[in-house]
């Protein structure tokens, strides 16, 4: 497993980051024991960085896989929180929900421009000051916008960020990939540690893994790659592509064939609740309940956490 340093910090990450987004309820809400299990099988393979957030549901599954490992791994976590006191309890709720003196990373979750940023100014100052006693190694914010991105280049306290990134710019809000890793390449110079997200984009070039993985693979300035796992065999295929061994031919395109849909139940009443809250303009209602623009979707998730009446399933 190659391993890197994440910008400017002293943590060092391996290049693949287990993206626990797909084990948890928003996805395929796998027990915490069977999650914790993958979680482990990923370690032993020398994965080393593990990437969540508090609207995941994944601390539990986290805590279990690291109880009882001398060398824990490096952990990212991220929260909507806005404010001073809100920011507070959702980093007291990752530290005791995994059991954790520090948290090595903790980001502004989804932030979209400078503006955004700016409304979570008082959520970023608490976590700097978290930084300073101890509580954070590392702060930033995750995004799907290039805007977001340009607006950290003026934000010398931003030591990493989270982007969206994948060979066919699937997801990103208002550019291009070569725009994103333009302003990656920007920031990565001033010592901003970069880990990517959505390598796969959601499931849509799964058809075209090893193109896709060996694309961002290929990018210098990100320091690691997060990539959601929620099988044996994908974790053995990740870990191997990410070590430089040979991928077995069968296994490959076995996952090359597996596909993923949002889908909404019957029972959907068509409140609007998830369309709000889609971060992707994926979701619409039609005639009394969401329709799902599939090739908008990058399979999140996000929205089935504002669904009163979880009528929204990935399967």
């Amino acid at each position: 497993m190659e391993y890197r340093f994440l910008g400017k910090t002293a943590l060092r990450v391996s290049r693949l980051c287990f993206g626990t987004l797909t084990i948890g309820p928003l996805q395929a809400n796998l027990s915490v024991a069977k999650g914790a299990r993958l979680i482990e099988l990923a370690l032993d393979q020398g994965v080393n960085f593990v990437d969540t957030a508090e609207l995941y549901g994944t601390y539990p599954h986290i805590r279990r896989a690291i109880r009882q490992r001398d060398c824990k791994p490096v952990i990212a976590s991220k929260s909507y929180a806005h404010t001073r006191e809100k920011m507070k309890l959702s980093l007291q709720r990752a530290l005791d929900g995994m059991d954790l003196p520090a948290v090595d990373i903790f980001l502004l979750h989804e932030q979209e421009s400078d503006y955004t940023l700016k409304g979570h100014r008082e959520a970023l100052d608490y976590l700097l000051e978290a930084k300073r006693d101890g509580l954070v190694r590392a702060v930033g914010f995750s995004c799907h916008t290039v805007a977001a991105l340009r607006a950290a280049l003026g934000m010398p306290e931003i030591d990493v960020v989270h982007p969206l990134v994948n060979i066919g710019g699937v997801g990103i809000r208002d550019g291009t990939v070569t725009e994103m890793l333009s302003v990656i390449a920007s920031l990565s110079e001033k010592g901003v540690g970069i880990f990517a997200m959505k390598p796969l984009a959601g499931g849509h070039l799964i058809a075209k893994n090893e193109e896709a993985l060996s694309f961002v693979r290929r990018q210098p300035q990100l320091d690691s790659i997060a990539v959601g796992m929620v099988t044996a065999e994908e974790i053995n295929f990740n870990c191997a592509f990410f070590s430089g061994q040979n991928l077995p031919v069968d296994l490959a395109e076995t996952l090359r064939r597996a596909k993923r849909r949002l889908q909404v139940q019957y029972w959907c009443s068509g409140c609007g609740s998830c369309v709000v809250h889609c971060p992707q303009d994926a979701l619409k209602v039609r005639a009394g309940r969401a329709h799902v623009e599939q090739k908008d979707c990058i399979l999140c998730g996000y929205c089935g956490a504002h669904c009163p009446d979880f009528c929204l399933k990935i399967y």
